[in-house]
Order: structure tokens, then sequence, then C-alpha cells
């Protein structure tokens, strides 16, 4: 080969040498930049921020009916093409639903009882929240209701939620440790419909959860119970095995525990879980 040629392909031979190493230099910065980035993002992202989009039903003891919606909302609100649609009942009507199959995905109960008969059918529960009872009398409390012995009176109309609720079982077992016999004119399916009772003028006083007696604003009288004759009520939430959309569901029972949830919860008067 003459020298030109030798010249010749030496410098192509530089050139192309000269241009690829930039190329390659920018292509491992880009990498290198993408992986921390991603690093990054992934260390500081909530534990449901990577959680796909889903429509979530909910299934969830009344007590929560208010607080739940307020939830949900600001729930929705961090999910973008997240929708929570709650459905509300007593816990043992939830549970039967559970059961018989209902198509839901998660579940929040009013205690730990139900959700432990429910072990096949849901993933491990979580307690988001507590409460307590008080006794809600008629405006103005007219029969001068100031501590669970006086529902004893046969004069005074109390209502409770039936033995199978919640509700109703922690009634019942803050009842039989003071000894008070309580003759009931009925026993109502969940606490809302203990405190409707109440409000409409229907019974003189009843059991209910804290939290949805303080909903009732002047149409009923709250007497608060001593901790050392009241009950707690613990709110355990779970998803179900059932589930289509499972990590959609395991993320917003995992919110739930969020401070963001938790002072929503702590806002409407549930206790710290």
């Amino acid at each position: 080969m003459s020298p030109i040629l030798n010249r010749r392909s030496a410098v192509s031979a530089a050139l192309t040498a000269a241009l690829l190493v930039p190329a390659l230099a920018a292509c491992g910065s880009s990498d290198d930049k993408a992986s921390d980035t991603g690093a990054s993002a992934s260390a500081s992202a909530p534990a449901s921020a990577g959680a796909k989009a889903a429509n979530l039903t909910v299934l969830a003891a009344s007590s929560l009916t208010d607080v739940f919606k307020t939830a949900g909302a600001a729930y929705e609100k961090a999910h973008p093409g997240t929708k929570v649609t709650f459905s509300f009942a007593g816990s043992q009507e939830l549970a039967a639903q559970v059961k018989q199959g209902a198509p839901a995905d998660a579940l929040v109960t009013a205690d730990t009882k139900t959700m432990d008969g429910l072990k096949a059918e849901t993933n491990d529960p979580s307690i988001i929240a507590k409460n307590r009872l008080v006794i809600a009398t008629g405006k103005g409390n007219p029969f001068k209701v100031d501590e669970l012995k006086d529902l004893a009176d046969s004069k005074i109309k109390v209502v409770l939620a039936a033995p199978e609720v919640p509700v109703g079982r922690y009634s019942k077992q803050i009842l039989d440790a003071q000894k008070i016999e309580v003759k009931p004119v009925s026993q109502e399916a969940n606490v809302r419909a203990v405190l409707s009772k109440v409000e409409l003028g229907e019974a003189d006083a009843g059991l209910v959860y804290k939290t949805d007696s303080a909903k009732s604003g002047d149409k009923v009288v709250n007497v608060d119970i001593p901790d050392d004759q009241n009950a707690v009520a613990s709110y355990p939430a779970a998803t179900l095995k059932s589930s289509k959309n499972a990590e959609a569901a395991a993320a917003f029972v995992a919110w739930l525990s969020s401070p963001e949830a938790q002072k929503i919860l702590q806002d409407a008067g549930f206790q710290k879980a």
C-alpha cells in the first residue's frame, strides 16, 4: 500500500475514535443519571405511590360513614385515577356479605372478633383506629341521665344495638360489668339505627360510639362514660383475598395508617390505633 493511502487510513481511524469517545461517554452519563434518579425516587416514594389506579370497593362499619367519606376524597385526590366506593353497614352484615362472595376489595370492621372470623377470606388485618361508647339521650336530657345505672330505670325507653353487632356487644359488656340490667325497647342492626331512634324521640337513651353521637349536634345530649366503666372499640382493616385489585387495595389499607389518614380519623374523634 502506498504511503498516501496509509496516511489516509490512519487519519480516518483517528477521526472515528474521536467521534466514538464522546458518544460512549454521553451514553454512560445518561444511564448513570437515570439509575441514580430511579434509586432516589424509589427510596423516597410512599408505599402506595406505585399502585395502579383502580376502582375500589370498601366494605366499612356504619360508624365510619362520615369520616370515610372525607378520607376517601383525600385518597382519590392524592391518587389520580383511583375511585373509592364505600358500602356501609353493621360489621356482622359486612361479614355475611364477604362470606357470600360479595365483590369487594377491602373490609374495615368495628371490632376484631368479626374480622377474626374471616381469616379464610381476608389477608392480615391492621388496627387503624379506636373508639369509645357514650350514652346518647334525647334533646335536653329530660330524664336527667347522668350515668350507666340510670338506664335501668323502667321509665326510660332505652334502645341498644343487637348483641351480634359490635356496638351491641360492647354495650352488653359494660352493662354486665356494672351489673346493670337494662330492658331495651328495641335492638337495632347498627349504631346509626340506635342513634336515629334517640334523635327522633322514639327512645330516651341509647349506647352509641362517641364519634357518632358527636355528629348529632343538639339533637341529642352526650353523657360520657368513665374509662374504667367503658369499652374500647378497635377497628381492623384488611384486604380481601378475592379482590381483583389486590395491589391497589393493599395500597389503600396501608394508607389508612399513614399520618394523613390518621389525622382525618382523629379530627373526627377517633382515638389513635
